[in-house]
């Protein structure tokens, strides 16, 4: 079965398919941008990513490719909660994605040459969208069965919370496998595959990894905070030790941002921290705060000093791709291939194509469950 692979980054969808079950493989993938081409290609072969703008596909090209499963992963920037002017449908960037599904698909089913099978990958938040709506309309109108789920990572023994909404579709007469009757809902869970997630935020789960699990051998070095992020901001950081079993959620704009991009490391695991409430971390930086407070003006260095002993330092490029279960341990076989980053790719382009990448392994448990009948 040919799969093509739409708003494709640096492969996540692909590589979740090749290591599924499922009998299919990509033939086509696209994306607007080059770097994140060039890494799909390094990692897959030339030939199957191509820069291009989505709005420019017809229906006669994408109908001789003759594709029986479509992936999509369209840009979430429209629906984060994280993007306070969020504009839905709105947005122009959402306007290729309503382009294929309000004017492609329904064109290629008068042909009789729509896709069996679909999965559409997004933000939490997508849910509650006009988009969804159009989205779900269109394809019971079509003749599709769904099924919505939002899941995330650690539900899948991975120590990372990001949350994602995902639709899964089948064409009349295929179904799903032990889907509730109250079809319509969307899933904590996937069917046979685990039960409803609850989040544990106030209680270890043992069932998840310790995020030790994914990092690189130490020491590694170039990737402290900086003095200045730390005096500045640096009460605002999530905080995780290498014994947590959960990080929250990176974003494209990683090291760029504070707030809400991904937690940091802090490699000193000789204080006394409770797994819970960072309770020594944060007399830490209290301790910072006043040691700021009385310095002479422009002579901060103690106070730094202070936090330095904490050794904070943000996940490497290679610790986050196996948190996004793209590198071969522990998520998949070692015998798997590594990662490939051609030499153009800086490090701050790294973070961003991985940010606005998927988790590889929730989408293979999604992309197995989608080619089970019942």
């Amino acid at each position: 079965m040919k799969a093509l692979e739409f708003y494709s980054g640096i492969g996540g969808l692909h590589l979740a398919l090749s290591r599924s079950n499922a009998p299919a493989s990509v033939s086509h993938a696209f994306d607007w941008d080059q770097n994140a081409c060039d890494v799909y290609s390094a990692n897959f072969g030339p030939g199957i990513a191509g820069k291009v703008d989505i709005m420019t596909l017809t229906v006669a090209y994408l109908a001789s490719l003759k594709a029986s499963l479509w992936l999509l992963s369209p840009a979430c920037q429209p629906y984060t909660v994280l993007n306070s002017s969020a504009k839905g449908e709105l947005d122009p960037r959402a306007k290729s994605f309503i382009h294929l599904v309000q004017d492609v698909i329904p064109e290629l089913a008068r042909e009789d040459a729509h896709p069996t099978h679909f999965l559409v990958e997004n933000v939490g938040g997508f849910e509650t969208s006009t988009t969804r709506q159009i989205l779900v309309s269109t394809l019971r109108s079509l003749g599709y069965t769904i099924a919505e789920f939002l899941l995330t990572p650690l539900q899948f023994g991975i120590p990372n919370s990001r949350l994602r909404y995902y639709l899964l579709a089948k064409r009349s007469p295929l179904s799903f496998r032990d889907l509730p009757s109250d079809e319509g809902g969307t899933l904590r869970y996937i069917p046979g595959r685990g039960d409803a997630w609850i989040d544990s935020r106030l209680v270890e789960d043992n069932s998840v990894l310790e995020i030790r699990e994914y990092l690189d051998p130490e020491p590694v070095s170039g990737y402290d905070i900086p003095d200045k992020i730390l005096r500045k901001w640096g009460r605002l950081f999530d905080i995780v030790l290498p014994s947590f079993r959960r990080t929250c959620c990176f974003t494209r704009g990683y090291t760029q941002l504070v707030e809400r991009a991904g937690s940091i490391l802090q490699m000193n695991e000789d204080q006394d921290v409770s797994p819970l409430y960072l309770l020594s971390t944060a007399t830490v930086f209290d301790v910072f705060l006043q040691e700021q407070s009385s310095a002479p003006a422009g002579n901060t260095l103690d106070s730094v000093r202070t936090l330095d002993s904490l050794r904070l330092r943000y996940f490497t490029p290679e610790e986050l791709l196996r948190l996004f279960c793209f590198a071969p341990v522990p998520c998949s076989s070692p015998s798997e291939p590594p990662f490939i980053w051609p030499e153009n790719i800086s490090r701050k382009t790294k973070y961003r194509l991985i940010g606005n990448s998927v988790n590889v392994r929730v989408v293979q448990e999604l992309i197995e469950y989608l080619f089970e009948e019942p």
